[in-house]
């Protein structure tokens, strides 16, 4: 799930310090670190939910899927459709906010999904990194407040209010201000985010 890195349209609030143009490279750098980290997952399909166009921070041989839908629940609740529509199975889900993720951890997730219904990452933030469904329903997402501190616990009680088994991921740290912005570039210290992040006139 991501959107394309248009200055000026992603990372907001991480302007200032950065400016637009160093926000938007710091979201590709990102993106870039996600896909070629879900390009290294044995046996999973890489499939791309966009806003915006795809550019040249796209790995080759990811499918790439329009996100469609109003409010982020229901474009997270599409995208789960549309995924599961192009390649029926468990889907994994996971935005663009966390580089540090490792492939390993999403082997994890997708492993968990052949013994349990779900499986939920939470964020420091409150909210959540991933989600997986073995099936998708529309009605665990849909009416979930997005981006709001009690995000994470809701959807979790959505899960377990529908008698799923729930498998839990470690918590990581979105990225959404600088000090996390820092914090995640120390995880990962290799990464092209924290790369891009050092070019900053800020860091």
């Amino acid at each position: 799930m991501a959107k394309e890195p248009v200055p000026g349209k992603v990372k907001t609030r991480l302007t200032p310090p950065c400016t637009p143009r160093e926000a938007a490279a710091l979201a590709g750098a990102a993106m870039e670190d996600t896909l070629l980290t879900v390009a290294r997952v044995p046996a999973a399909r890489g499939v791309i939910v966009l806003d915006g166009a795809p550019g040249a921070w796209l790995p080759a041989g990811f499918t790439v899927l329009p996100q469609r839908g109003g409010g982020l629940d229901e474009r997270l609740a599409a995208a789960f459709d549309d995924a599961h529509r192009l390649s029926p199975g468990p889907i994994v889900l996971i935005g663009m906010d966390t580089p540090q993720v490792s492939a390993g951890m999403l082997a994890d997730a997708v492993s968990l999904l052949g013994t349990h219904d779900a499986v939920f990452g939470p964020a420091t933030d409150g909210g959540f990194w991933l989600l997986g469904l073995r099936a998708p329903d529309p009605g665990l997402l849909l009416g979930v407040p997005m981006s709001e501190p009690t995000t994470g616990e809701i959807q979790l009680n959505r899960l377990r209010e529908a008698d799923l088994s729930v498998a839990r991921m470690p918590c990581l740290t979105d990225v959404d201000t600088m000090a996390d912005a820092v914090e995640v570039a120390a995880l990962a210290p290799r990464s092209r985010f924290a790369a891009a992040l050092a070019g900053t006139a800020v860091w």
